[in-house]
């Protein structure tokens, strides 16, 4: 077990009506490459009293990945974006220098039945030189996100650089994010495809790595260089990421990622004093914590 790294169970916590996992941050892994913060948001069920309403909250220095595995959430921002983002597709809104957002279960699916919905929220720290560009927003399709299968095992390129492939997905530094899904039991070569820390998030199923079986609700850090073999379980679904660790130790509180603690305690100051720009049509808030 020596080169396996770090084992992290998923920690459960009630967002309401939704039960969320946390992965990372974790008080022995801060971050996995440039990502620093991974929440499972369900398996769930959408239905009347039950639907998602995450109100105005603001952002900085990060870019938010938003990956649904079922289900559909539409997305309004300050720059006024409504988009509807729908599974496998991803949504990646850049925060920088600061945006305001909501997450909401669209219109359509508030119709009195019952809807899943189960996918990732990840949020991905700016480079230093990149924490206070101008927010953007950008929407993937699913066919756009680079496919292919080996062996009975199928990979979907989310965003970042990986097996020669790169995606789409407008990311501001070295970093991946790979889903994987297996039929039958499969070995995973890895090495020499990915670049930098490796964080492997088991959705279903399990994986064996360094002589261990490690199930579903649980992520694996490794680093490249020591990075051992890891067999996929038959139907098995995990998601790869990480990439190049930053040089300079990144500070979170609550929504707010930075390079140093001041441009937090700015945030948080115009957090409280409304001094964000809010989302168009918008009227709630959620307050600072």
């Amino acid at each position: 077990m020596s080169n396996t790294g770090l084992i992290i169970e998923e920690r459960s916590r009630d967002l309401g009506d939704f039960l969320v996992g946390r992965l990372i941050p974790f008080r022995k892994k801060r971050m996995v490459g440039p990502f620093i913060f991974i929440d499972h948001m369900g398996p769930a069920t959408v239905k009347p009293g039950h639907y998602m309403d995450i109100g105005q909250h603001p952002h900085i220095g990060l870019s938010t990945l938003t990956y649904l595995l079922e289900g559909q959430i539409m997305h309004r921002d300050t720059l006024g974006t409504q988009q509807l983002v729908e599974a496998g597709a991803v949504g990646w809104m850049t925060a920088g220098k600061g945006i305001v957002h909501t997450e909401r279960t669209p219109e359509q699916l508030r119709d009195g039945g019952e809807h899943a919905v189960h996918g990732y929220q990840i949020w991905v720290a700016l480079p230093k030189d990149k924490e206070f560009i101008d927010p953007q927003f950008s929407y993937t399709k699913a066919d756009e996100l680079p496919s292919w299968s080996e062996n009975g095992t199928s990979f979907k390129l989310v965003a970042g650089k990986g097996f020669g492939k790169v995606s789409p997905v407008p990311v501001f530094s070295d970093l991946f994010m790979v889903e994987v899904k297996s039929t039958t039991k499969a070995e995973l070569n890895i090495s020499g495809q990915l670049s930098g820390e490796i964080g492997v998030c088991i959705v279903e199923g399990y994986i064996e790595a360094c002589s261990e079986r490690i199930d579903k609700g649980n992520m694996l850090v490794s680093k490249e260089e020591d990075i051992c073999k890891i067999t996929l379980g038959e139907n098995s679904h995990v998601l790869l990421f990480g990439g190049q660790p930053f040089a300079e130790e990144r500070y979170i509180f609550w929504n707010f990622v930075a390079s140093d603690k001041a441009t937090i305690e700015d945030a948080k100051e115009r957090w409280q004093n409304k001094a964000f720009e809010m989302v168009p049509g918008e009227t709630d808030y959620i307050p600072l914590p």
